[in-house]
């Protein structure tokens, strides 16, 4: 699943190249992209006819169209890119992706978006912009989302403090989109690997310096992915041009299992997680003790 910096990428182009268009004509080629639209294609179509987007918007890994301004209770076209799901900037002459979901065609004639999505697993749905429980406004359905490490309201200690009340793992917390948000599997375990912290670590035994440090080092490995196009072990995962990025090659941790660890040369565990994978080194990041 694409995590904060993939969907920070998609927001960036979507910002660029629809911010301020109306869209004159929206295509439902598929019900399973509306399908969180429960008022069904027809509907989603006739709510974004004549609208313009005004604000391309994310919070962790959401990510969102405002339309006519983005005042509360006003519309919001929500995107779930799932596994596959690719937000394309195209040329209204460029042929049709083989699995194109959702066409909006712009009033000005120029680049369409379209929502490509070969597993069929993400999709867009129209939702009012709610007060949100972090702060701002969000699209209803991810309104309990928290602020994640790279926004410029995020509170360190806010989180800190959330995570440290969890009574649960420490990888799990940061999973735990309601605590921080925007941080992943893969992210997560670099994250740890930088901190020297093993997964498992119980919260309420997490001291706030190593919450601090933690989420201190998802912020820096995000920021580091961000600049770099994110992360990409899967030609789907792209930018609106199509594009992917390439920071799995810096990946110290995450899908490195058997390689040297490149902080002491140990060899990367994996261990199954939540029917996932975590990877970790044994040395840096040993298994607290029952």
């Amino acid at each position: 699943m694409p995590e904060l910096p993939e969907v920070e990428v998609v927001r960036r182009g979507l910002a660029d190249h629809v911010v301020d268009r109306t869209i004159a004509r929206v295509e439902v080629a598929h019900p399973r992209a509306v399908r969180r639209h429960l008022e069904g294609g027809g509907d989603f179509a006739a709510r974004l006819q004549g609208r313009t987007i005004t604000a391309a918007r994310r919070r962790g890994k959401y990510l969102w169209l405002e339309l006519d301004g983005g005042e509360p209770g006003s519309d919001a076209v929500l995107a779930h890119l799932g596994m596959s799901g690719q937000m394309l900037v195209a040329t209204p002459d460029r042929p049709d992706e083989k699995h194109l979901r959702i066409r909006l065609a712009f009033s000005d004639g120029g680049p369409e978006l379209r929502f490509v999505d070969q597993r069929t697993f993400g999709g867009l749905s129209v939702h009012p912009l709610v007060p949100a429980v972090g702060g701002g406004l969000l699209p209803a359905p991810v309104a309990h989302i928290a602020r994640d490490p790279m926004d410029p309201a995020f509170s360190l200690d806010d989180a800190v403090a959330a995570i440290r009340r969890r009574r649960t793992e420490l990888k799990r917390a940061l999973l735990d989109q309601t605590a921080v948000s925007g941080i992943g599997n893969i992210y997560a375990d670099e994250a740890l690997w930088r901190a020297k912290l093993h997964g498992a670590r119980p919260t309420e035994k997490l001291t706030r310096a190593q919450g601090r440090t933690v989420l201190t080092a998802a912020a820096e490995v995000m920021d580091e992915a961000l600049a770099q196009g994110g992360t990409s072990f899967d030609a789907l995962y792209v930018n609106v041009n199509g594009a992917s990025g390439y920071f799995d090659r810096s990946l110290a941790a995450y899908g490195q299992a058997d390689r040297p660890c490149p902080r002491c040369g140990t060899p990367i565990r994996r261990e199954s997680f939540m029917n996932r994978s975590s990877f970790s080194c044994p040395r840096c990041q040993p298994r607290p003790r029952r």
